[in-house]
């Protein structure tokens, strides 16, 4: 497995790149955006370990322009910003983990697994629902023909809907499928979520297909 590691702070860095190297992680390390973006041009990695705070380009930035290109590396964020909006904000950006500074890096290792797990699982070829087709394969979602354009995390949760068609999830399992977290009663970082999915695959069309199952969560069903 080849891991890039995108962080200025020179200890921290040292400290995570060691880590790795012990478990039998390939690392690659870079202290600034733009040659992170360099490197990730040329392919190869895993994953990428991306602080935010960043000189020049920072990691938000660094993240948007690799989903931008149609690059879905798994992501997971490490930073000192540990606010719940920066939370929200990193994973809606497509991050597939975020871990606050200071941290374990036993934690670290098993985020990394459990990322590196779910990217790995299988998934079908195609999922139908009604008029929306998802291919996995090609990370594609139509509907009535159209062409949705997703997030990385949009595509996850749409995913988790249509392979459980029928099925009332609650938020806290969507948490943990899509974002690997215990849910938090105090944040609404999975209605936040879903109200945006909502915007591309039900308000432009006639007939929604996430509905809101009140005091249990949501399900996609053709009605």
């Amino acid at each position: 497995m080849k891991v890039l590691v995108v962080e200025d702070e020179a200890k921290t860095a040292q400290f995570v790149s060691r880590g790795l190297w012990e478990n039998g992680f390939n690392v690659d390390t870079v202290s600034g955006g733009e040659r992170a973006l360099e490197l990730t041009e040329l392919g190869g990695y895993d994953l990428i370990i991306l602080d935010i705070m960043l000189p020049g380009l920072d990691g938000r930035t660094v993240l948007s322009r690799l989903r931008a290109s149609n690059d879905h590396t798994p992501v997971i964020f490490l930073t000192a910003q540990d606010r719940i909006e920066d939370r929200v904000s990193g994973l809606e950006l497509g991050a597939d983990d975020y871990l606050v500074k200071p941290f374990a890096f036993s934690e670290l290792l098993a985020r990394i697994r459990t990322v590196l797990r779910r990217q790995s699982g299988e998934q079908p070829r195609q999922l139908q629902v009604a008029d929306l087709l998802l291919d996995p394969m090609r990370r594609r979602a139509f509907r009535a023909g159209r062409q949705i354009d997703l997030t990385a995390k949009e595509f996850t949760l749409l995913w988790l809907f249509m392979r459980h068609s029928g099925e009332v999830l609650s938020r806290a399992i969507i948490a943990e499928k899509v974002w690997d977290m215990n849910f938090d009663g105090d944040t609404n970082v999975v209605d936040v979520a879903v109200r945006r999915l909502r915007r591309k695959i039900d308000e432009p069309f006639d007939r929604p297909l996430i509905h809101t199952i009140r005091g249990m969560g949501y399900v996609m069903e053709a009605r």
